[in-house]
């Protein structure tokens, strides 16, 4: 009986436990997750921009997002495999959806929609995950990471500010 007992209550407090780390790890996981997605669809579009671009500035910041996200995933890769989590290797449904539609236009209505869509929204989105990760993360190296590029992040959304006013150097 004391055996019994014992089994019940720790087979009671075990549950909580599990539950309580693993919804730490999910949480960061998904920020990890939800932030490779991110990547790929800046790598993704910056690909596409430099084919279809008709403007010489807007290619140069295409160039730019492909060369900063393809390193700055590169980092994420190597944390999350520290951390045992797989990351999805595209962008995601809603992503890959405006990557579709960016492909169906072309010339100055092309760079419009890029700018906009890639350049400020996808920015202004990114930004605020990496907030909340650098805020809210449970690990410290995956908060340090989100910390770590808020700056780059916030640069690349004034430059695309900059395109989108036409105001861009």
């Amino acid at each position: 009986m004391r055996h019994f007992l014992h089994g019940v209550v720790l087979a009671a407090f075990l549950p909580l436990g599990g539950a309580l780390a693993q919804s730490v790890a999910e949480d960061d996981a998904g920020f990890l997750k939800q932030a490779a997605h991110n990547g790929h669809a800046e790598v993704e579009s910056g690909k596409l921009a430099q084919d279809k671009a008709s403007s010489a500035q807007v290619k140069a910041y295409a160039q730019r997002m492909v060369d900063d996200h393809t390193k700055a995933h590169a980092e994420l890769e190597q944390l999350a495999a520290s951390k045992g989590v797989a990351l999805p290797k595209t962008p995601d449904a809603a992503q890959q959806e405006k990557l579709k539609a960016l492909g169906a236009l072309s010339g100055a209505e092309f760079d419009r929609q890029y700018v906009e869509q890639m350049g400020v929204a996808a920015h202004e989105q990114t930004i605020a995950l990496f907030q909340r990760g650098a805020s809210n993360a449970r690990d410290p190296q995956i908060k340090a990471y989100a910390a770590g590029l808020l700056p780059s992040l916030q640069h690349h959304l004034e430059m695309a500010r900059a395109l989108k006013s036409g105001k861009a150097k």
